[in-house]
């Protein structure tokens, strides 16, 4: 059994929270800038369809965002495991992307929506990894404090 810091190590963290920063910059920056508008031809649902996507992308990094720093925290001693796996500290949802509006989308903010689920696709897996392990970990503590009470 692997145990949470050979799964999430603090290297691991900071490149994923570098990542999820970055990634929201280039986000931010491209949802601001207009360059959707001025690339996409006048279609009304086109253009609703990229403020979806552009909020599902919102979402999405800042649900991995939160994460990585409740991980941090934990890691540092500020949360304890316990405090960690409170439901409210979980990963969170984020609504799919609608693949065929969005193949209609220009490059760069294709690329920005593909980033943004592949990370939050992997984050997903590692919290469910990390919650596998602890729930692993919880039953044999477990079944040595029945064994203890036992004697």
């Amino acid at each position: 059994m692997a145990d949470r810091e050979t799964l999430l190590t603090v290297k691991l963290m900071d490149g994923l929270y570098t990542e999820a920063m970055v990634l929201a910059d280039e986000a931010r920056s491209y949802f601001e800038s207009g360059r959707f508008s001025e690339e996409c031809s006048d279609d009304p649902n086109l253009a609703v369809s990229f403020s979806c996507e552009s909020l599902k992308v919102t979402t999405r990094l800042m649900h991995c965002i939160a994460w990585l720093l409740n991980q941090k925290a934990m890691h540092s001693g500020e949360l304890t495991e316990g405090e960690m796996w409170n439901h409210d500290r979980a990963l969170g949802y984020a609504p799919a992307t609608d693949q065929p509006m969005v193949d209609r989308f220009p490059e760069e903010a294709r690329h920005i929506i593909v980033a943004s689920e592949e990370l939050f696709q992997r984050l997903q897996r590692l919290s469910a990894r990390l919650q596998q392990e602890m729930e692993a970990e919880s039953a044999v503590q477990d079944m040595f404090r029945r064994l203890e009470s036992s004697f």
